[in-house]
């Protein structure tokens, strides 16, 4: 039998909370709520959640809840057969009307889900029975059955529900390997593997996701024996590597970081010309080195680790040179202050970061100063909401191990829903929209070639770098595939836990 304590901050008591049977314990940001049409890559989701396919350990994308489908080309129709023998945690079978509420609900823009752009071209769902749910598209998505890895709801409990004001998220109930036993807000979420799970139940009876304040404190959790696993900042890994009793998995993503701009805001429509000039100022190879310890990459582009990338674009390689002579080229000149000036304004921007931990800080402070030591004048400031509006910049993180098509039309496409930084260009779309509609890998390599091309001659981004997700686990978890291609946030590791064991 395991027993652990927790401790109730602020009130010098201690609660004993029993669980019995193998567990494993991750350190964990707090949680609001577990809501996969919002979140993309909870790391809870995929250990409460199952969607009709899913990434196996290659990577490929495989049936999960759909035990089979078929593919109409001529109305770009699919039809997916589930699996009889897949119930709800509260014991209620899967059905076809799981899958048609799931979707509709991704699209209603009320939910304001994130995945809404996978599901656009949706026309028509139809449950034919209980066990057969047929999609009809208005035109072919060839990333389409890498996005009916979306995590499935229960209908016969959400139907007809506010979305936004459901407790539902508070307590969800899903189809996965483990089930949420107890949740103690701030401090842990318990989950208890689920016996019925239909790929067989976990061999680990409990996950103990432990909320920890930052990732030092998650570094001695895991020093001092309170936590088993947890996602670390490079310079924290690095304290752990060779050390006894202790596994670092370095592991590849698509996660890069980036600078966005606010083409809204009036700063960069009379300035954009100058994103180049900024993007040729950073050194990025210096980043890699210094905060990321070489656990990355350089990044000039958003499909560097995709099947599609185009290596022969302009990579901005750090030429402060170049920076100099395009800012003069373009009319300015060195202020007294030993900022760059144009029209009697100074060359520069505010930069917005959220400390969300795992280095996004340390990042920012190293690209302003290389900005500010090349005569461009940029400050950091972390607010506490971000004003996506109002902002100048913004460190953004995006990646997604998916289709090409994840990650570049819902980003870069004019007015789409993850599009933050307002960026509009008709190239653009019109490569990304007929990258999806095409089958051809060919003509999808030629498409996402120009795309890159467009991108890089009119920037969104100053792409940064390529983030390895560093785990840090006790060694007696065994299980976990390192080379996994992961995404965001370190998404897609779980892929697998109902394989894991401990000692």
């Amino acid at each position: 039998m395991a027993v652990f304590l927790v401790l109730i901050s602020g009130c010098g008591e201690k609660r004993s909370a029993e669980v019995t049977g193998s567990q494993i314990v991750c350190g964990s940001h707090d949680y609001e709520w577990i809501n996969p049409l919002r979140d993309e890559y909870g790391e809870i989701d995929p250990l409460l959640f199952d969607g009709l396919m899913r990434r196996d350990g290659t990577g490929a994308t495989v049936p999960a809840l759909a035990e089979s489908w078929v593919y109409d080309t001529a109305t770009h129709t699919y039809t997916f057969h589930l699996r009889a023998d897949v119930t709800w945690h509260d014991g209620e079978p899967l059905c076809a009307d799981d899958v048609k509420f799931t979707i509709e609900a991704i699209l209603d823009p009320n939910n304001r889900s994130l995945q809404r752009p996978y599901f656009e071209d949706v026309s028509e769902i139809t449950a034919v029975d209980e066990h057969t749910v047929r999609i009809r598209l208005a035109a072919h998505n060839e990333a389409f059955l890498d996005y009916m890895t979306q995590p499935l709801l229960p209908a016969h409990l959400l139907a007809g529900k506010d979305l936004a004001q459901t407790g539902f998220f508070r307590h969800p109930i899903g189809t996965g390997p483990y089930r949420i036993e107890s949740w103690a807000a701030g401090k842990e979420i318990v989950l208890v593997r689920n016996e019925h799970y239909y790929r067989g139940a976990p061999k680990i009876e409990h996950v103990i996701f432990r909320v920890t304040a930052n990732d030092d404190d998650e570094a001695a959790g895991l020093a001092d024996g309170k936590i088993d696993m947890a996602r670390l900042t490079p310079k924290n890994a690095d304290a752990f590597a060779g050390k006894s009793g202790f596994r670092c998995y370095d592991m590849k993503t698509t996660d890069y970081r980036a600078i966005l701009y606010n083409f809204k805001h009036p700063y960069w429509q009379r300035n954009r010309d100058l994103i180049p000039a900024i993007s040729y100022a950073v050194n990025r190879e210096a980043i890699v080195r210094d905060v990321l310890f070489g656990q990355g990459i350089p990044a000039y582009g958003p499909l560097q680790r995709n099947r599609y990338n185009n290596p022969n674009i302009e990579h901005y390689d750090y030429n402060p040179a170049q920076a100099r002579a395009l800012l003069e080229a373009a009319g300015c000149t060195m202020g007294a202050h030993g900022y760059y000036e144009r029209g009697g304004e100074e060359v520069g921007f505010v930069l917005s970061v959220q400390n969300d931990r795992f280095g996004r800080f340390e990042i920012v402070t190293a690209a302003s100063e290389q900005l500010n030591a090349a005569g461009i004048h940029c400050t950091v400031e972390q607010p506490a909401q971000v004003d996506w509006d109002g902002q100048m910049a913004y460190l953004i993180g995006w990646g997604n191990p998916l289709d090409a098509d994840a990650h570049t039309y819902k980003v870069f496409g004019t007015q789409q829903v993850a599009n933050e930084g307002r960026y509009a260009n008709p190239r653009v779309d019109a490569c990304l929209t007929a990258a999806r509609q095409t089958s051809d890998p060919a003509e999808r390599m030629r498409l996402y070639g120009l795309f890159q091309e467009e991108l890089a001659k009119d920037p969104p981004y100053t792409f940064l770098c390529y983030v390895d997700s560093i785990y840090v686990t006790n060694t007696r978890i065994h299980g976990i595939t390192e080379d996994m291609l992961l995404g965001h946030r370190g998404s897609g590791i779980f892929w697998n836990v109902n394989e894991w064991t401990v000692d």
